[in-house]
């Protein structure tokens, strides 16, 4: 072989030791960015698996597909990529049914269901509400506000009201009929939600705690996490 040859070989070579990023392959490839490219490649090829809703009403979600250019929006290590996929077919699924809704001119759809009995999971059954007892959203914002400026978020209100006015309502009834997120938060799957309480089904005040320190763990601040919303439909 000529010295000229080998020349016109050697970037060949090279190349094919890198990925086409030029970034080292087992570098790259970590454990975690694999389950997550694992979960998306079955959520693409399959349809997507939804999240079985604990609803005694809703005792599953249909399958939808995760939209070939969904996945760059997340975030390979985030804390649970598989509930951000979910959360992200969600919001596909919702856009669909609008879109199917305003062709038949027909009312746009909330994607907020009130449930009847709180959904079970995590070791918990589902559970009645109290005899006689209502959802009061007003009274939820108003502790929420009380909650948030208890840890310094005084100037972020406006954000952390209009997030879950978006997600919930503030009603702590609320489940998302497309991915089975519950409560104020909308926590997927709802008995996360028993870091902050036993009584996360029912009770207001656990379902705002935790979900305050969801966001202040993953976006530090509520408008952060009103604009990851904003760019994506979910948080």
């Amino acid at each position: 072989m000529s010295s000229g040859q080998q020349l016109k070989d050697r970037p060949r070579a090279s190349r094919s030791r890198r990925g086409g990023d030029g970034r080292s392959g087992s570098g790259w490839l970590s454990p975690k960015r694999i389950a997550v490219l694992a979960v998306t490649v079955a959520v693409v090829a399959g349809g997507g698996t939804w999240l079985v809703r604990t609803s005694i009403e809703n005792s599953s979600a249909p399958k939808k597909e995760l939209a070939p250019d969904s996945f760059l929006a997340l975030d390979p290590d985030a804390p649970d990529p598989e509930a951000d996929i979910l959360k992200e077919n969600a919001v596909q699924a919702l856009r669909k049914a609008r879109l199917e809704k305003a062709r038949d001119r027909k009312r746009v759809l909330d994607p907020v269901d009130i449930v009847e009995k709180a959904p079970g999971g995590g070791g918990f059954t589902p559970a009645d509400f109290p005899p006689g007892s209502s959802p009061d959203p007003g009274s939820n914002k108003a502790l929420g506000k009380q909650m948030a400026e208890a840890r310094g978020w005084g100037g972020e209100w406006g954000c952390l009201e209009k997030l879950w006015d978006k997600e919930s309502h503030w009603n702590e009834r609320a489940m998302n009929r497309y991915s089975g997120a519950y409560g104020i938060p909308q926590s997927l799957p709802g008995s996360k939600m028993a870091s902050a309480g036993s009584d996360w089904q029912t009770n207001p005040a656990t379902q705002i705690k935790w979900g305050l320190g969801y966001i202040a763990g993953r976006y530090k601040t509520p408008c952060g996490a009103w604009a990851h919303s904003q760019s994506t439909g979910w948080y």
